[in-house]
């Protein structure tokens, strides 16, 4: 049998999407080692290795944008407008090259994350293309007004050409899409044993005093860590690289190192709406602390998915950038929903991948 071939293809859009994606090729991979992974992503090579411990090919792409941001809560609306403005002009050319390079590399499917241009290249290259996501930009973009409504009908229309979703939880209701499969939690799980990491990062605080400080691959310029001073006896891990030098501080600056690997050790998750983390700290029962964001869309649907299904603070932006944190004295609200939610994503995608792969 020929060696199956499946391109992965993740949006330009921060770090979320690309760990969700890669953690789901992982379990492929390790489900079946003969299949051959394209990840189609500007992400970093060595973020996609984090998660996918095998071989792979990176083949660094931008097909879509997402959203131009200075840092995790700053949009700049103008900019992403013009930007997709010139990827929907160049969108012939785009799509152009990358059918090129799927014949050349007999590919036999796109599994996509959620870039709307994989439809279109899809369907000129004549293979199919899956999707996973809890959003489509589509959706995102209707929400910033009339001016973008053009963009978001183009966005529907490709995302329509689509021929499955699998739709991950805390998901918006997808209303371009023709053929919705809902799935369970998606991400990465630790690689190493809470005493390993705390031994390596020297944590000695105890679980409920150590706090992960995590805001995506975007980081937080603001952070006020003069906070910190508040809680001698707490530990605190960031992955921001300018953070300051606290003696309760921790900087996680080992790329080998991923959020997920510290969440078991930790009392609770600070951080901003985001699928990625938000599903994996729920995935291993840790509770999360997030700053509402109510200019993003897909927040209000990761909010409610929090609330719903773990332990969670939501605090105001003030409370975090102008307050003394004194959330972290008060208990985490219990959820609401009493079932579990379920945490097979990565199986029962890479399961159905196989399945068609395999045929």
């Amino acid at each position: 049998m020929d060696t199956p071939i499946l391109y992965i293809a993740i949006t330009n859009h921060g770090f979320g999407h690309a760990t969700r994606a890669a953690a789901v090729a992982a379990t492929i991979q390790k489900l079946c080692p003969e299949v051959l992974l394209i990840i189609v992503s500007t992400a970093p090579r060595w973020l996609l290795e984090c998660y996918i411990e095998g071989d792979f090919i990176h083949r660094p792409r931008a097909m879509d944008l997402g959203v131009v941001q200075a840092d995790s809560l700053t949009m700049d609306q103008a900019a992403t407008l013009e930007k997709l403005l010139e990827i929907k002009k160049n969108q012939n050319s785009i799509i152009a090259s990358e059918v090129n390079f799927i014949r050349q590399n007999r590919v036999n499917l796109i599994l996509a994350d959620v870039p709307f241009l994989a439809c279109e290249i899809a369907k000129v290259a004549k293979i199919p293309c899956w999707m996973m996501s809890n959003f489509g930009f589509d959706f995102i973009y209707r929400d910033w007004g009339s001016g973008f409504t053009e963009i978001a009908d183009w966005i529907s229309d490709c995302y329509s050409k689509c021929d499955r979703l699998f739709r991950l939880p805390f998901h918006e209701p997808m209303q371009a899409f023709n053929n919705i499969t809902d799935v369970g939690l998606t991400g990465g799980s630790p690689r190493y044993t809470p005493e390993e990491v705390r031994s390596t990062w020297g944590i000695t605080a105890p679980k409920e005093k150590t706090i992960l400080l995590t805001f995506g691959g975007l980081g937080l310029q603001q952070i006020p860590y003069e906070n910190l001073k508040q809680f001698p006896d707490w530990q605190f891990i960031t992955f921001d690289q300018s953070a300051p030098d606290l003696p309760n501080l921790v900087s996680a600056t080992d790329q080998k190192y991923r959020p997920v690997d510290f969440m078991p050790i930790c009392g609770r998750v600070v951080s901003k709406p985001g699928f990625s983390t938000f599903a994996e700290a729920t995935r291993l029962d840790v509770p999360i602390v997030s700053v509402t964001r109510d200019d993003f869309a897909e927040a209000a649907f990761l909010l409610e998915g929090i609330s719903n299904y773990n332990q969670h603070q939501i605090l105001k932006p003030s409370e975090f950038f102008q307050g003394t944190w004194d959330f972290l004295n008060q208990p985490p609200n219990q959820p609401k929903e009493s079932q579990p939610i379920a945490k097979d994503g990565n199986e029962t995608v890479a399961h159905a991948v196989l399945n068609y792969l395999q045929r």
